[in-house]
């Protein structure tokens, strides 16, 4: 019999330390990784269909950068009228146009310096669950 008490936890570990250990990664952070600047990230839920395609479906959480500078081709979170809206940016000439996936949901147009939109932030990431809990 060996000599001793056992560990409190009724486990022992025999052998040689596993050569992976070498490799082993601090605990996962999703906010380490989803949001890079926090005092400028925040977040939204999504809704509507219009971006599906982009897989930004209805209820997903979107992660919002607002220190980005805007490029054609982003996602953005933009208000027009007085309203949030999520949109594709894209700039044609002179003009920003606002679109969705969506052929059926007609464009927002407006001329740089004529009309304004305000760009509220760059959308990051998007959340998407698989399983409501």
């Amino acid at each position: 019999m060996p000599k001793g008490t056992p560990p409190e936890d009724g486990l022992r570990f025999l052998g040689f330390a596993s050569p992976a250990e070498d490799f082993a990664e601090r605990p996962l952070d999703l906010h380490h990784h989803l949001v890079p600047r926090p005092s400028a990230t925040f977040f939204f839920r999504a809704e509507g269909t219009g971006l599906e395609p982009s897989g930004i479906h209805p209820g997903d959480l979107l992660v919002v950068d607002r220190s980005l500078r805007p490029r054609s081709g982003d996602i953005v979170i933009a208000v027009v009228d007085g309203e949030f809206v999520v949109r594709r940016l894209r700039r044609r000439g002179k003009t920003l146009v606002l679109e969705t996936d969506d052929p059926q949901i007609k464009p927002i147009r407006r001329t740089i310096g004529e009309e304004s939109i305000e760009i509220w932030g760059v959308v990051l990431h998007v959340v998407h669950s698989f399983r409501k809990t």
